[in-house]
């Protein structure tokens, strides 16, 4: 290996810190559903209601597990751990399960019209991230 590959690039140093902030933000949307009390689902939609009084837990475990994840994988990129890719794969595969639950059990279209982006954005990010690990994993960048 060359001193490049163990070099980490601005980019490198930029992409870690977004996606710190980016899990921060997904952990805050989190808490904020898992302590949504009864006053404030009143205030919803009749479908918003209806999906969050009848969310299974396998699905808030799901998004837990994305989100948190996708902290503890961020943070670990940054500090240039391997486990880093591992978080992230585990985001991922919360992210999509979750994702399963809203668009084929749940018919998330029915709820947010169509409103797609955030649930794509949050989806293509968290592939990048996956991506984005392992490639600097085989440049050696991370231990």
């Amino acid at each position: 290996m060359n001193s490049y590959s163990k070099q980490p690039s601005i980019k490198f140093w930029i992409i870690s810190v977004i996606a710190i902030l980016w899990n921060l933000l997904g952990v805050f949307a989190y808490l904020s559903q898992a302590f949504m009390n009864q006053d404030i689902i009143s205030t919803l939609s009749k479908p918003e209601q209806n999906y969050f009084n009848n969310l299974p837990v396998w699905v808030t475990a799901a998004f837990a597990t994305a989100v948190f994840s996708g902290v503890f994988g961020a943070v670990s990129l940054l500090f240039k751990k391997k486990i880093a890719l591992l978080l992230f794969v585990v985001s991922l595969i919360g992210l999509c399960t979750q994702q399963i639950f809203n668009f084929f059990i749940q018919d998330y279209m029915k709820i947010s019209g169509l409103n797609l982006i955030l649930p794509i954005a949050t989806t293509i990010i968290g592939v990048f991230l996956v991506w984005y690990t392992f490639r600097m994993n085989k440049r050696g960048l991370l231990n």
